[in-house]
């Protein structure tokens, strides 16, 4: 008999272990951009990855633990080795750079033959965790048979968002042998230019494209960074010739439209019912958060009772109920109830007086 009980309490504590061991889950990641936007195996890239749906917090460490198309920090779960730590950028994005190649140990066919990049984001120790997430990789090669002179991806850029844009120079005359070729460009139509100058050794270099080889060649740039924009700054297009470095040839004037900017919809509180009692669960509920925002904080002073909690979300939601009933049963004649909401950042949401309505 003894026996048994000790085998049901060992199994119970394994239980328990168990359950502690499991990572708190943050949220899946809420998007993951590339720069360069395309990029080859063999290429360094960063990549930013938004967290502003999840429940990490800024300036938090975080670390990279991907298992495709191979796991560099194996072994390691509950002690992230600093390789795979990733760098807060601010506004609840954090980057990561490398080398595919390098840093997975596999060769640019292994990785093109493999399932891709996958992984989960997570503190030092594996206690806490991002949903699975998967970073897209964009396959340029039909571009060298596609018998285009300029490719942009994506094809309809925003200001603040990477760019990469592909020239052909087989197509153009004269391109041939030329040491390095520029782009001589500007936004809304020559409205902000960023000049190709063959006399300014830091002016060529950031105009300069990359070479592909065999007459291929790619210019990588984030708009309001490369042409300098004011804050606010609308981009309609990006205009630009490619020349070559002594301004012997050019190509025809080139014209990239942008992508339509389309603003988030404005944050919504409301409290739920509009009426109620002190038998009444109270429901708080906020849409359409602004980034970083993902817990409401609150305190009820109903008399002399204060009652305090918090509610977890994201961005797109956080709500959650407060039990009246429990929280003020046998506080007598109570009229009304304070009620003040902050969310994660200290910022007042709410601060209202509720009256409350006499049950018979």
């Amino acid at each position: 008999m003894k026996k048994i009980i000790y085998t049901i309490l060992f199994t119970l504590i394994l239980s328990l272990n168990f359950v502690q061991a499991q990572p708190i889950e943050a949220g899946d990641v809420t998007s993951v951009k590339s720069f360069p936007v395309v990029y080859a195996y063999n290429e360094q890239v960063t990549w930013t990855f938004d967290l502003s749906s999840t429940t990490f917090v800024p300036n938090e460490d975080i670390y990279l633990w991907a298992w495709s198309p191979s796991e560099p920090d194996a072994g390691n779960w509950e002690n992230s080795s600093a390789f795979a730590k990733l760098t807060y950028v601010g506004d609840m994005k954090w980057s990561f750079t490398l080398t595919p190649t390098l840093y997975f140990s596999k060769t640019p066919a292994e990785i093109a033959a493999s399932a891709g990049f996958w992984m989960r984001l997570k503190n030092k120790t594996g206690t806490k965790q991002s949903g699975v997430t998967n970073v897209a990789y964009t396959d340029f090669s039909a571009f060298y048979t596609e018998n285009k002179m300029i490719k942009s991806y994506p094809e309809k850029p925003l200001i603040d968002q990477g760019v990469s844009i592909l020239f052909n120079s087989n197509l153009v005359a004269g391109f041939a042998g030329t040491p390095s070729v520029h782009m001589h460009g500007g936004l809304n139509n020559w409205d902000v230019q960023q000049q190709y100058n063959a006399d300014n050794p830091v002016v060529a270099e950031k105009t300069k494209l990359k070479d592909l080889g065999n007459g291929f060649y790619k210019m990588d740039l984030i708009p309001a960074q490369y042409f300098g924009t004011p804050p606010g700054y609308v981009m309609e297009n990006i205009v630009f010739v490619i020349a070559t470095n002594d301004w012997a040839k050019k190509s025809p004037d080139q014209i990239i439209y942008a992508g339509e900017f389309v603003p988030p919809p404005p944050p919504e509180f409301m409290y739920f019912p509009l009426q109620i009692s002190q038998k009444d669960f109270l429901g708080i509920i906020r849409k359409n958060n602004e980034r970083g925002v993902n817990k409401l904080i609150y305190t009820v002073t109903a008399g002399t009772k204060i009652i305090t909690g918090e509610f977890a979300g994201n961005t797109t939601e956080i709500k959650g109920f407060i039990n009246l009933v429990s929280e003020l049963n046998g506080i007598p004649n109570l009229r009304e109830i304070h009620v003040l909401v902050k969310d994660n950042t200290g910022r007042t949401l709410s601060d209202t007086v509720m009256t409350l309505k006499i049950l018979d």
